[in-house]
Protein backbone atom coordinates (compact mmCIF):
# COMPACT_ATOMS: atom_id res chain seq x y z
CA UNK A 1 0.00 0.00 0.00
CA UNK A 2 1.69 3.17 -1.19
CA UNK A 3 0.98 6.31 0.88
CA UNK A 4 -1.13 8.90 -0.90
CA UNK A 5 0.72 11.87 -2.31
CA UNK A 6 -2.07 14.35 -1.59
CA UNK A 7 -3.83 14.73 1.72
CA UNK A 8 -7.54 15.41 1.59
CA UNK A 9 -7.78 17.22 4.91
CA UNK A 10 -7.14 20.89 5.24
CA UNK A 11 -4.55 21.82 7.86
CA UNK A 12 -6.08 25.28 8.41
CA UNK A 13 -8.10 25.52 11.61
CA UNK A 14 -10.49 28.23 12.60
CA UNK A 15 -11.56 29.12 16.13
CA UNK A 16 -14.94 27.49 15.58
CA UNK A 17 -13.30 24.27 14.39
CA UNK A 18 -11.08 24.19 17.47
CA UNK A 19 -14.12 24.45 19.73
CA UNK A 20 -15.83 21.73 17.74
CA UNK A 21 -12.76 19.49 18.03
CA UNK A 22 -12.78 19.72 21.80
CA UNK A 23 -16.39 18.50 21.91
CA UNK A 24 -15.92 15.45 19.66
CA UNK A 25 -16.30 12.08 21.33
CA UNK A 26 -13.92 9.92 19.30
CA UNK A 27 -15.34 6.58 20.43
CA UNK A 28 -18.86 7.65 19.50
CA UNK A 29 -17.62 8.95 16.16
CA UNK A 30 -15.98 5.64 15.31
CA UNK A 31 -19.11 3.75 16.29
CA UNK A 32 -21.29 5.97 14.10
CA UNK A 33 -19.04 5.48 11.08
CA UNK A 34 -19.01 1.70 11.54
CA UNK A 35 -22.78 1.52 12.13
CA UNK A 36 -23.89 3.45 9.04
CA UNK A 37 -22.16 4.41 5.82
CA UNK A 38 -24.13 7.65 5.87
CA UNK A 39 -21.73 8.86 8.57
CA UNK A 40 -18.58 8.23 6.51
CA UNK A 41 -17.74 11.94 6.37
CA UNK A 42 -17.32 11.95 10.16
CA UNK A 43 -13.88 10.47 9.54
CA UNK A 44 -12.69 14.03 8.79
CA UNK A 45 -13.46 14.97 12.40
CA UNK A 46 -11.04 12.28 13.55
CA UNK A 47 -8.39 13.49 11.10
CA UNK A 48 -8.81 17.02 12.42
CA UNK A 49 -7.94 15.88 15.93
CA UNK A 50 -5.12 13.75 14.52
CA UNK A 51 -3.45 17.01 13.48
CA UNK A 52 -3.96 18.68 16.87
CA UNK A 53 -1.08 20.24 18.79
CA UNK A 54 -2.11 18.57 22.06
CA UNK A 55 -0.43 15.26 22.81
CA UNK A 56 -3.41 13.54 24.47
CA UNK A 57 -5.76 14.49 21.65
CA UNK A 58 -3.39 13.16 18.98
CA UNK A 59 -2.86 9.87 20.83
CA UNK A 60 -6.63 9.46 21.24
CA UNK A 61 -7.13 10.14 17.52
CA UNK A 62 -4.48 7.57 16.62
CA UNK A 63 -6.28 4.97 18.72
CA UNK A 64 -9.56 5.90 17.04
CA UNK A 65 -7.99 5.46 13.59
CA UNK A 66 -6.59 2.14 14.70
CA UNK A 67 -10.02 0.86 15.71
CA UNK A 68 -11.80 2.29 12.66
CA UNK A 69 -9.54 1.12 9.84
CA UNK A 70 -8.62 -2.25 11.37
CA UNK A 71 -12.35 -2.97 11.54
CA UNK A 72 -12.83 -1.82 7.93
CA UNK A 73 -9.95 -4.04 6.82
CA UNK A 74 -11.47 -6.99 8.63
CA UNK A 75 -14.88 -6.31 7.06
CA UNK A 76 -13.21 -5.92 3.63
CA UNK A 77 -14.85 -2.53 3.16
CA UNK A 78 -11.76 -0.90 1.63
CA UNK A 79 -11.27 -0.84 -2.15
CA UNK A 80 -8.93 -3.60 -3.37
CA UNK A 81 -6.69 -3.13 -6.39
CA UNK A 82 -5.44 -0.15 -8.39
CA UNK A 83 -7.20 2.77 -6.68
CA UNK A 84 -8.71 5.38 -9.06
CA UNK A 85 -8.38 9.08 -8.25
CA UNK A 86 -10.98 10.85 -6.15
CA UNK A 87 -12.58 12.64 -9.11
CA UNK A 88 -12.61 9.53 -11.27
CA UNK A 89 -14.20 7.56 -8.42
CA UNK A 90 -17.17 9.93 -8.35
CA UNK A 91 -18.10 9.15 -11.98
CA UNK A 92 -21.25 7.26 -12.71
CA UNK A 93 -19.60 4.09 -14.00
CA UNK A 94 -19.04 2.85 -10.42
CA UNK A 95 -21.73 1.54 -8.11
CA UNK A 96 -22.53 3.11 -4.73
CA UNK A 97 -20.78 0.20 -3.01
CA UNK A 98 -17.62 0.73 -5.04
CA UNK A 99 -17.70 4.48 -4.48
CA UNK A 100 -17.90 3.96 -0.71
CA UNK A 101 -14.98 1.54 -0.74
CA UNK A 102 -12.91 3.97 -2.83
CA UNK A 103 -13.76 6.83 -0.49
CA UNK A 104 -12.70 4.90 2.61
CA UNK A 105 -9.59 3.60 0.87
CA UNK A 106 -8.54 7.19 0.13
CA UNK A 107 -9.18 8.06 3.77
CA UNK A 108 -7.10 5.09 4.85
CA UNK A 109 -4.21 6.22 2.63
CA UNK A 110 -4.45 9.72 4.11
CA UNK A 111 -4.41 8.27 7.62
CA UNK A 112 -1.30 6.20 6.85
CA UNK A 113 0.43 9.29 5.45
CA UNK A 114 -0.31 11.31 8.61
CA UNK A 115 0.83 8.49 10.87
CA UNK A 116 4.10 8.20 8.94
CA UNK A 117 4.61 11.94 9.48
CA UNK A 118 3.92 11.46 13.19
CA UNK A 119 6.93 9.09 13.35
CA UNK A 120 8.98 12.30 13.16
CA UNK A 121 6.88 14.10 15.81
CA UNK A 122 8.72 15.91 18.61
CA UNK A 123 6.77 14.03 21.31
CA UNK A 124 7.77 10.41 21.90
CA UNK A 125 4.31 9.22 22.98
CA UNK A 126 2.86 10.42 19.68
CA UNK A 127 5.61 8.67 17.72
CA UNK A 128 5.15 5.45 19.68
CA UNK A 129 1.36 5.35 19.27
CA UNK A 130 1.70 6.08 15.53
CA UNK A 131 4.24 3.27 15.16
CA UNK A 132 2.04 0.74 16.94
CA UNK A 133 -0.96 1.76 14.83
CA UNK A 134 1.01 1.35 11.58
CA UNK A 135 2.09 -2.16 12.60
CA UNK A 136 -1.56 -3.00 13.31
CA UNK A 137 -2.42 -1.73 9.82
CA UNK A 138 0.36 -3.89 8.37
CA UNK A 139 -1.03 -6.96 10.13
CA UNK A 140 -4.52 -6.11 8.84
CA UNK A 141 -3.25 -5.66 5.27
CA UNK A 142 -1.44 -8.98 5.53
CA UNK A 143 -4.61 -10.82 6.40
CA UNK A 144 -6.81 -8.77 4.02
CA UNK A 145 -4.60 -7.58 1.13
CA UNK A 146 -5.42 -4.33 -0.65
CA UNK A 147 -3.72 -5.36 -3.89
CA UNK A 148 -5.64 -7.26 -6.55
CA UNK A 149 -3.38 -10.26 -7.16
CA UNK A 150 -3.88 -13.97 -7.58
CA UNK A 151 -3.26 -14.91 -3.94
CA UNK A 152 -3.22 -18.62 -4.78
CA UNK A 153 0.24 -18.05 -6.30
CA UNK A 154 1.54 -15.03 -4.37
CA UNK A 155 2.30 -14.32 -0.74
CA UNK A 156 0.43 -11.51 0.95
CA UNK A 157 2.61 -9.15 2.93
CA UNK A 158 2.45 -5.32 3.09
CA UNK A 159 6.02 -4.73 1.88
CA UNK A 160 5.42 -1.12 0.83
CA UNK A 161 3.98 -0.11 4.19
CA UNK A 162 6.89 -1.75 6.07
CA UNK A 163 9.38 -0.07 3.72
CA UNK A 164 7.72 3.30 4.45
CA UNK A 165 7.98 2.70 8.22
CA UNK A 166 11.65 1.71 7.96
CA UNK A 167 12.38 4.79 5.84
CA UNK A 168 10.99 7.00 8.61
CA UNK A 169 12.85 5.16 11.37
CA UNK A 170 16.14 5.59 9.50
CA UNK A 171 16.02 9.37 9.68
CA UNK A 172 18.98 11.45 8.51
CA UNK A 173 18.17 14.35 10.83
CA UNK A 174 16.75 12.82 14.05
CA UNK A 175 18.13 10.31 16.52
CA UNK A 176 15.46 7.59 16.62
CA UNK A 177 17.21 5.23 19.06
CA UNK A 178 14.35 5.33 21.57
CA UNK A 179 11.67 4.68 18.95
CA UNK A 180 13.73 1.88 17.38
CA UNK A 181 14.03 0.20 20.78
CA UNK A 182 10.22 0.16 20.89
CA UNK A 183 10.14 -1.27 17.37
CA UNK A 184 12.34 -4.17 18.53
CA UNK A 185 9.29 -5.83 20.09
CA UNK A 186 7.75 -6.25 16.63
CA UNK A 187 10.97 -7.70 15.19
CA UNK A 188 10.26 -10.89 17.12
CA UNK A 189 7.78 -11.75 14.34
CA UNK A 190 9.64 -13.79 11.74
CA UNK A 191 8.08 -12.41 8.56
CA UNK A 192 8.22 -8.80 9.74
CA UNK A 193 11.90 -9.20 10.65
CA UNK A 194 12.63 -10.71 7.23
CA UNK A 195 11.07 -7.82 5.30
CA UNK A 196 12.53 -5.21 7.64
CA UNK A 197 16.03 -6.53 6.87
CA UNK A 198 15.28 -6.31 3.16
CA UNK A 199 13.95 -2.76 3.61
CA UNK A 200 17.06 -1.69 5.54
CA UNK A 201 19.30 -2.96 2.76
CA UNK A 202 17.33 -1.10 0.10
CA UNK A 203 17.24 2.14 2.09
CA UNK A 204 20.95 2.14 2.96
CA UNK A 205 21.88 1.56 -0.68
CA UNK A 206 19.74 4.46 -1.89
CA UNK A 207 20.81 6.94 0.79
CA UNK A 208 24.53 6.18 0.74
CA UNK A 209 24.74 6.12 -3.06
CA UNK A 210 22.92 9.45 -3.19
CA UNK A 211 25.44 10.90 -0.71
CA UNK A 212 28.35 9.24 -2.57
CA UNK A 213 29.29 7.11 0.43
CA UNK A 214 30.06 10.08 2.69
CA UNK A 215 29.98 9.59 6.46
CA UNK A 216 26.62 10.54 8.03
CA UNK A 217 27.00 9.69 11.75
CA UNK A 218 23.38 10.34 12.75
CA UNK A 219 21.91 8.30 9.90
CA UNK A 220 24.43 5.48 10.28
CA UNK A 221 23.79 5.38 14.01
CA UNK A 222 20.06 4.90 13.35
CA UNK A 223 20.84 2.11 10.89
CA UNK A 224 23.19 0.38 13.31
CA UNK A 225 20.70 0.70 16.18
CA UNK A 226 17.97 -0.93 14.10
CA UNK A 227 20.20 -3.71 12.75
CA UNK A 228 21.75 -4.52 16.12
CA UNK A 229 18.26 -4.90 17.60
CA UNK A 230 17.55 -7.80 15.25
CA UNK A 231 17.73 -11.12 17.10
CA UNK A 232 18.21 -13.91 14.60
CA UNK A 233 16.89 -17.45 15.18
CA UNK A 234 19.49 -20.21 15.36
CA UNK A 235 17.29 -23.15 14.28
CA UNK A 236 14.55 -23.65 11.71
CA UNK A 237 12.19 -24.92 14.40
CA UNK A 238 12.29 -21.49 16.09
CA UNK A 239 10.45 -19.89 13.15
CA UNK A 240 6.97 -20.06 14.62
CA UNK A 241 5.83 -16.48 15.35
CA UNK A 242 4.43 -14.93 12.16
CA UNK A 243 2.42 -11.74 11.75
CA UNK A 244 0.77 -13.00 8.55
CA UNK A 245 -0.29 -16.62 8.15
CA UNK A 246 0.13 -17.90 4.59
CA UNK A 247 -2.06 -20.98 5.10
CA UNK A 248 -1.10 -23.87 2.80
CA UNK A 249 1.75 -21.99 1.10
CA UNK A 250 3.54 -21.29 4.36
CA UNK A 251 6.29 -23.93 3.95
CA UNK A 252 7.41 -22.52 0.59
CA UNK A 253 7.56 -18.92 1.81
CA UNK A 254 11.06 -17.39 1.95
CA UNK A 255 10.26 -15.66 5.23
CA UNK A 256 9.65 -19.11 6.76
CA UNK A 257 13.10 -20.49 5.85
CA UNK A 258 16.15 -20.00 8.08
CA UNK A 259 18.52 -20.11 5.09
CA UNK A 260 16.71 -17.13 3.53
CA UNK A 261 16.85 -15.24 6.82
CA UNK A 262 20.61 -15.76 6.95
CA UNK A 263 21.01 -14.73 3.34
CA UNK A 264 19.16 -11.43 3.72
CA UNK A 265 20.81 -10.83 7.12
CA UNK A 266 24.22 -11.24 5.47
CA UNK A 267 23.37 -8.95 2.55
CA UNK A 268 22.03 -6.32 4.96
CA UNK A 269 25.24 -6.16 7.01
CA UNK A 270 27.58 -6.35 4.02
CA UNK A 271 25.61 -3.58 2.32
CA UNK A 272 26.08 -1.40 5.40
CA UNK A 273 29.74 -2.21 6.05
CA UNK A 274 30.95 -1.53 2.51
CA UNK A 275 30.61 2.21 3.11
CA UNK A 276 32.93 4.37 5.19
CA UNK A 277 31.90 4.47 8.86
CA UNK A 278 32.68 6.78 11.80
CA UNK A 279 35.50 5.46 13.99
CA UNK A 280 33.15 5.01 16.94
CA UNK A 281 30.86 2.89 14.76
CA UNK A 282 33.72 0.49 14.00
CA UNK A 283 34.11 -0.20 17.71
CA UNK A 284 30.37 -0.79 18.24
CA UNK A 285 30.25 -3.27 15.35
CA UNK A 286 33.41 -5.14 16.31
CA UNK A 287 32.18 -5.57 19.90
CA UNK A 288 29.11 -7.54 18.75
CA UNK A 289 30.57 -9.07 15.57
CA UNK A 290 31.63 -12.48 16.90
CA UNK A 291 28.43 -13.00 18.94
CA UNK A 292 25.61 -11.37 17.02
CA UNK A 293 26.70 -11.21 13.37
CA UNK A 294 29.12 -13.95 12.25
CA UNK A 295 27.13 -16.94 13.63
CA UNK A 296 24.05 -15.94 11.60
CA UNK A 297 25.70 -15.31 8.25
CA UNK A 298 25.44 -17.92 5.50
CA UNK A 299 29.07 -17.21 4.48
CA UNK A 300 30.98 -15.63 7.40
CA UNK A 301 34.21 -15.58 5.38
CA UNK A 302 32.77 -12.66 3.39
CA UNK A 303 33.64 -10.51 6.42
CA UNK A 304 37.38 -11.05 5.97
CA UNK A 305 37.89 -7.80 4.02
CA UNK A 306 36.15 -5.75 6.71
CA UNK A 307 38.05 -7.45 9.54
CA UNK A 308 41.49 -7.18 7.93
CA UNK A 309 40.86 -3.51 7.16
CA UNK A 310 39.81 -2.93 10.77
CA UNK A 311 42.85 -4.90 12.01
CA UNK A 312 45.15 -2.58 10.04
CA UNK A 313 43.63 0.59 11.55
CA UNK A 314 45.55 0.20 14.81
CA UNK A 315 44.72 1.01 18.42
CA UNK A 316 41.52 -0.20 20.05
CA UNK A 317 39.92 -1.03 16.69
CA UNK A 318 42.68 -3.54 15.96
CA UNK A 319 42.23 -5.10 19.39
CA UNK A 320 38.51 -5.56 18.79
CA UNK A 321 39.05 -7.04 15.31
CA UNK A 322 41.02 -9.90 16.89
CA UNK A 323 37.90 -11.70 18.05
CA UNK A 324 36.29 -11.84 14.63
CA UNK A 325 39.51 -12.93 12.94
CA UNK A 326 40.00 -15.66 15.52
CA UNK A 327 36.50 -17.03 14.78
CA UNK A 328 37.21 -17.09 11.05
CA UNK A 329 40.62 -18.73 11.52
CA UNK A 330 39.53 -21.49 13.88
CA UNK A 331 35.96 -22.17 12.76
CA UNK A 332 36.09 -21.40 9.04
CA UNK A 333 39.70 -22.35 8.14
CA UNK A 334 40.76 -18.85 7.19
CA UNK A 335 44.43 -18.66 6.18
CA UNK A 336 45.96 -15.56 7.76
CA UNK A 337 49.76 -16.07 7.82
CA UNK A 338 50.69 -12.71 9.41
CA UNK A 339 48.24 -13.04 12.29
CA UNK A 340 50.80 -13.57 15.07
CA UNK A 341 53.14 -10.98 13.61
CA UNK A 342 50.39 -8.35 13.75
CA UNK A 343 49.34 -9.52 17.21
CA UNK A 344 52.95 -9.09 18.36
CA UNK A 345 53.01 -5.52 17.04
CA UNK A 346 49.83 -4.67 18.96
CA UNK A 347 51.82 -5.02 22.19
CA UNK A 348 52.53 -1.37 22.88
CA UNK A 349 52.46 0.70 26.11
CA UNK A 350 48.96 1.94 25.23
CA UNK A 351 47.56 -1.60 25.44
CA UNK A 352 47.58 -1.32 29.25
CA UNK A 353 45.39 1.77 29.24
CA UNK A 354 42.71 1.11 26.60
CA UNK A 355 39.11 0.35 27.49
CA UNK A 356 39.29 -3.13 25.96
CA UNK A 357 42.43 -4.26 27.80
CA UNK A 358 40.71 -7.20 29.50
CA UNK A 359 39.30 -8.50 26.20
CA UNK A 360 42.69 -8.22 24.50
CA UNK A 361 44.59 -10.21 27.12
CA UNK A 362 41.83 -12.82 27.28
CA UNK A 363 42.07 -13.33 23.52
CA UNK A 364 45.87 -13.23 23.50
CA UNK A 365 45.85 -15.94 26.17
CA UNK A 366 43.64 -18.06 23.91
CA UNK A 367 45.78 -17.42 20.81
CA UNK A 368 48.97 -18.43 22.63
CA UNK A 369 47.48 -21.47 24.36
CA UNK A 370 48.57 -23.98 21.71
CA UNK A 371 51.62 -26.07 22.58
CA UNK A 372 52.50 -26.34 18.86
CA UNK A 373 53.58 -22.73 18.50
CA UNK A 374 57.32 -22.27 17.72
CA UNK A 375 59.51 -21.50 20.72
CA UNK A 376 60.92 -18.30 19.21
CA UNK A 377 57.40 -16.89 18.86
CA UNK A 378 56.41 -17.59 22.46
CA UNK A 379 59.74 -16.23 23.70
CA UNK A 380 59.20 -13.04 21.70
CA UNK A 381 55.79 -12.44 23.32
CA UNK A 382 57.16 -13.15 26.82
CA UNK A 383 60.12 -10.85 26.35
CA UNK A 384 58.10 -7.99 24.83
CA UNK A 385 55.58 -8.16 27.67
CA UNK A 386 58.41 -8.16 30.21
CA UNK A 387 59.95 -5.07 28.62
CA UNK A 388 56.59 -3.25 28.57
CA UNK A 389 56.07 -4.23 32.22
CA UNK A 390 58.82 -1.80 33.30
CA UNK A 391 56.48 1.14 32.71
CA UNK A 392 53.08 -0.52 33.21
CA UNK A 393 50.67 0.35 36.08
CA UNK A 394 50.25 -2.14 38.95
CA UNK A 395 46.85 -3.39 37.75
CA UNK A 396 48.40 -4.32 34.39
CA UNK A 397 51.43 -5.95 36.03
CA UNK A 398 49.18 -8.28 38.01
CA UNK A 399 47.97 -9.53 34.61
CA UNK A 400 51.28 -9.50 32.72
CA UNK A 401 53.39 -11.46 35.23
CA UNK A 402 51.03 -14.48 35.50
CA UNK A 403 50.60 -14.27 31.71
CA UNK A 404 54.37 -14.63 31.20
CA UNK A 405 54.56 -17.48 33.72
CA UNK A 406 51.80 -19.35 31.87
CA UNK A 407 53.71 -19.01 28.59
CA UNK A 408 56.79 -20.50 30.21
CA UNK A 409 54.77 -23.37 31.71
CA UNK A 410 53.30 -24.27 28.32
CA UNK A 411 56.67 -24.12 26.59
CA UNK A 412 59.45 -25.47 28.85
CA UNK A 413 62.06 -24.53 26.23
CA UNK A 414 61.47 -20.92 27.21
CA UNK A 415 62.85 -21.55 30.73
CA UNK A 416 66.24 -20.52 29.37
CA UNK A 417 64.93 -16.95 29.63
CA UNK A 418 64.82 -17.33 33.42
CA UNK A 419 68.25 -18.85 33.97
CA UNK A 420 70.98 -18.52 31.35
CA UNK A 421 74.16 -20.48 32.34
CA UNK A 422 76.43 -18.54 29.98
CA UNK A 423 75.90 -15.40 32.07
CA UNK A 424 76.60 -16.96 35.49
CA UNK A 425 80.20 -15.88 36.00
CA UNK A 426 79.97 -12.51 34.28
CA UNK A 427 80.65 -9.65 36.71
CA UNK A 428 79.90 -6.77 34.34
CA UNK A 429 76.40 -6.13 32.97
CA UNK A 430 75.84 -7.47 29.47
CA UNK A 431 74.05 -5.73 26.62
CA UNK A 432 70.57 -7.16 26.01
CA UNK A 433 70.47 -8.69 22.50
CA UNK A 434 66.68 -8.32 22.32
CA UNK A 435 65.54 -5.86 19.61
CA UNK A 436 62.47 -4.03 20.91
CA UNK A 437 61.90 -2.11 17.66
CA UNK A 438 61.96 -5.21 15.45
CA UNK A 439 58.45 -5.90 14.06
CA UNK A 440 59.13 -9.53 13.13
CA UNK A 441 59.10 -11.80 16.22
CA UNK A 442 61.37 -14.23 14.38
CA UNK A 443 64.12 -11.58 14.10
CA UNK A 444 63.93 -9.93 17.53
CA UNK A 445 66.49 -12.28 19.20
CA UNK A 446 64.25 -12.93 22.21
CA UNK A 447 65.65 -16.45 22.83
CA UNK A 448 69.17 -15.01 23.19
CA UNK A 449 67.99 -12.65 25.94
CA UNK A 450 66.64 -13.15 29.48
CA UNK A 451 63.75 -11.90 31.62
CA UNK A 452 65.88 -9.54 33.70
CA UNK A 453 62.94 -7.10 33.72
CA UNK A 454 61.04 -9.36 36.13
CA UNK A 455 64.07 -9.36 38.46
CA UNK A 456 63.88 -5.57 38.40
CA UNK A 457 60.17 -5.64 39.32
CA UNK A 458 61.04 -7.45 42.57
CA UNK A 459 61.89 -3.97 43.90
CA UNK A 460 58.54 -2.52 42.78
CA UNK A 461 56.82 -0.08 45.15
CA UNK A 462 53.58 -2.09 45.16
CA UNK A 463 53.89 -5.14 47.44
CA UNK A 464 51.57 -7.33 45.33
CA UNK A 465 53.68 -6.72 42.22
CA UNK A 466 56.93 -7.37 44.08
CA UNK A 467 55.49 -10.59 45.51
CA UNK A 468 54.37 -11.76 42.06
CA UNK A 469 57.82 -10.98 40.60
CA UNK A 470 59.53 -13.00 43.36
CA UNK A 471 57.86 -16.18 42.11
CA UNK A 472 60.37 -16.38 39.29
CA UNK A 473 63.10 -17.18 41.85
CA UNK A 474 61.44 -20.51 42.64
CA UNK A 475 60.50 -23.43 40.36
CA UNK A 476 57.15 -22.64 38.72
CA UNK A 477 54.42 -25.17 39.54
CA UNK A 478 52.75 -27.05 36.67
CA UNK A 479 49.32 -25.56 37.39
CA UNK A 480 48.70 -22.43 35.31
CA UNK A 481 47.62 -19.19 36.96
CA UNK A 482 44.03 -18.08 36.37
CA UNK A 483 44.24 -14.53 35.03
CA UNK A 484 40.49 -14.03 34.49
CA UNK A 485 39.97 -12.47 37.92
CA UNK A 486 42.82 -10.02 37.46
CA UNK A 487 41.59 -8.92 34.02
CA UNK A 488 38.77 -6.80 35.42
CA UNK A 489 40.66 -5.35 38.41
CA UNK A 490 40.64 -1.55 38.43
CA UNK A 491 43.06 0.80 40.25
CA UNK A 492 40.21 1.81 42.59
CA UNK A 493 39.56 -1.82 43.56
CA UNK A 494 43.27 -2.39 44.11
CA UNK A 495 43.48 0.65 46.40
CA UNK A 496 40.35 -0.39 48.30
CA UNK A 497 41.84 -3.83 48.88
CA UNK A 498 45.09 -2.33 50.21
CA UNK A 499 43.22 -0.01 52.56
CA UNK A 500 41.16 -2.85 53.99
CA UNK A 501 44.29 -4.88 54.67
CA UNK A 502 45.90 -2.01 56.59
CA UNK A 503 42.84 -1.65 58.83
CA UNK A 504 43.03 -5.28 59.94
CA UNK A 505 46.41 -4.83 61.55
CA UNK A 506 46.35 -3.87 65.26
CA UNK A 507 49.03 -2.36 67.52
CA UNK A 508 50.51 -5.02 69.90
CA UNK A 509 50.02 -4.20 73.59
CA UNK A 510 51.69 -5.56 76.80
CA UNK A 511 49.82 -8.56 78.19
CA UNK A 512 49.84 -7.33 81.85
CA UNK A 513 48.95 -3.68 82.34
CA UNK A 514 51.05 -1.62 84.80
CA UNK A 515 49.12 -0.66 87.99
CA UNK A 516 51.83 0.49 90.51
CA UNK A 517 53.96 2.61 88.22
CA UNK A 518 52.70 6.00 89.52
CA UNK A 519 51.80 4.93 93.09
CA UNK A 520 54.40 5.40 95.90
CA UNK A 521 56.69 7.13 93.52
CA UNK A 522 58.18 9.29 96.28
CA UNK A 523 59.55 6.31 98.26
CA UNK A 524 61.12 4.83 95.20
CA UNK A 525 62.78 8.10 94.31
CA UNK A 526 63.96 8.57 97.94
CA UNK A 527 65.51 5.11 97.98
CA UNK A 528 67.22 5.91 94.72
CA UNK A 529 68.78 9.11 96.08
CA UNK A 530 69.91 7.33 99.29
CA UNK A 531 71.72 4.75 97.28
CA UNK A 532 73.46 7.43 95.38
Amino acid sequence: MAPAKRRNVSSVKTTEQSVKTAKIDLNSTVERILESRKNANDVFDIFEILQSEKEKEVVSAVNACNKLFCTLLERKELFVGNLPGEEEGLSGKYSAEEKYRMFMRHRYNSCVEMLLEHLSHELHDVKESALCCLIKFAAGEGQHPLEDLDWSEHYSFPRELIQAVVDRLLSQTTDNSLLISRFQEFLEMEDLRYYVMSSIRNHVGKVMDKNKGAVHPLYQNNVFTLMSNINMPSQESELTNFMVKQEGKHEDWKAAKLSEHKRIFERMWLGFLKYKLPSGMYKKILVILHDSILPYMSKPTLMIDFLTAAYDVGGAISLLALNGLFVLIHQHNLDYPDFYKKLYNLLEPSVFHVKYRARFFHLANVFLSSSHLPVYLVAAFAKRLARLALTAPPTALLIVLPFIYNLIRRHPSCRVLIHRPSAEDVTEPLEDPYLMDEEDPAQCCALESSLWEIKTLQKHYHPDVAKAAMLINTPLPQQEDDIDEALETTPFELMERDLKQSQIKSVPLEFETATQLLKGGGDVLGQHFCLV
